[in-house]
């Protein structure tokens, strides 16, 4: 297994690219949920918020959490 270095600062520039979709941060937040690293949640919850809506933020952490943004 590996681990991403600096996983809040990537996630943040992610959400901050309006190439990418829901489905790829997903990817990478389930990553650093997996991982043993500290990051400002609140601030990663609160970016994705900014750019989709709560809504947004719930499915991004169900794809992440059951692991079927990786499928």
């Amino acid at each position: 297994m590996f681990e991403l270095v600096e996983p809040e600062k990537i996630i943040l520039e992610e959400i901050g690219n309006k190439s990418l979709r829901q489905i790829d941060i997903a990817q990478t937040y389930g990553l650093i949920l997996r991982q043993d690293t500290e990051v400002d949640w609140g601030k990663i919850n609160k970016a994705i918020i900014g750019r989709w809506s709560w809504a947004g933020l719930k499915k991004i952490k169900t794809l992440a959490w059951s692991g079927k943004c990786y499928l």
